[in-house]
């Protein structure tokens, strides 16, 4: 799922390439996008794009008289700019915003459509849209950790849940968690203040560093190498790798579609997680620390 560091440069280049320009149309290749018909799309006919802003993990187009696009992205939707006219792309092509000098197209990978687009009147309206997470990047450590132990739950599900902190998906809560040596599945009761103030800076330096990253890769060109799994992340996708920090080989818990990435050593001071699958089968082989590992 796109996350705050890809949506920021995703909003960087449609500012550059939209801003003060008129959206001549929306083609919709898929009649399960529009999750809203009031509004209808042909309102926005015409109208100059005024900007664009970021709720939680949703892209906003903003209109003149109070009209506004709420486009999420969710798992595997993902933006392109292409020559004017471009027709939405075969089965995974959603839509088609047509501008004077090129298109966006949404495109969604696999079978399930998530995505959603939603045509929206009024602040009132767009503001319930917004899960209410707090913006990692701008918000006070007082307001971070409220947000964080308002409920108990284990910190990774705290950092990925968009009524908690906003913008923050699996991917980085991975690389955010293992920067703040700390463990995925520490309960938010048991933070410390110290755990806080370490844990907001992780938030902050890595949302920061990735942000840099993708928008030097992408440079002049609109980023098209939107993804979950990027070379140089230190936890994340790297099962079995070698932590960057201490060597250890990173593990994982898998829930569902979710996996969790963390380093034994340097985040859970030597214990091996139990994946649910895999210790249920292996029992008493299940390895407990990295010492019985190897």
């Amino acid at each position: 799922m796109p996350e705050l560091p890809d949506l920021t440069v995703y909003l960087e280049h449609l500012d550059r390439r939209c801003k003060g320009r008129p959206l001549l149309g929306v083609r919709l290749a898929s009649p399960f996008l529009l999750r809203s018909v009031e509004p209808p799309l042909d309102a926005f006919r015409g109208k100059v794009v005024k900007g664009f802003r970021r709720i939680g993990k949703r892209l906003v187009f903003c209109f003149d008289e109070g009209l506004f696009l709420v486009l999420h992205l969710m798992i595997a939707g993902r933006l392109h700019w292409k020559p004017p006219g471009t027709k939405p792309a075969g089965k995974i092509g959603l839509a088609a915003f047509d501008f004077p000098d090129g298109t966006l197209l949404l495109t969604e990978a696999g079978t399930k459509r998530r995505a959603s687009l939603h045509a929206v009147r009024g602040e009132a309206a767009l503001a319930a849209h917004d899960p209410g997470g707090v913006e990692p990047m701008t918000a006070s450590r007082a307001a971070f950790a409220e947000a964080l132990r308002r409920t108990n739950r284990t910190l990774k599900r705290a950092l990925t849940d968009p009524a908690t902190v906003a913008g923050i998906g699996n991917a980085y809560s991975d690389e955010i968690l293992w920067r703040a040596r700390l463990s995925p599945i520490l309960l938010t009761s048991k933070l410390t203040d110290a755990d806080v103030e370490r844990l907001l800076h992780a938030v902050r330096h890595s949302l920061a560093e990735w942000t840099d990253r993708i928008r030097a890769s992408a440079a002049e060109g609109f980023p098209e190498g939107v993804t979950a799994f990027r070379d140089g992340m230190a936890v994340h996708g790297r099962f079995r790798k070698p932590c960057p920090a201490c060597g250890a080989p990173v593990q994982r818990i898998v829930r569902a579609e979710n996996e969790t990435n963390y380093c034994p050593r340097c985040q859970t001071g030597g214990r091996i997680l139990a994946d649910r699958s895999l210790s249920r089968l292996l029992k008493g082989d299940w390895p407990r620390t990295l010492e019985e590992m190897e």
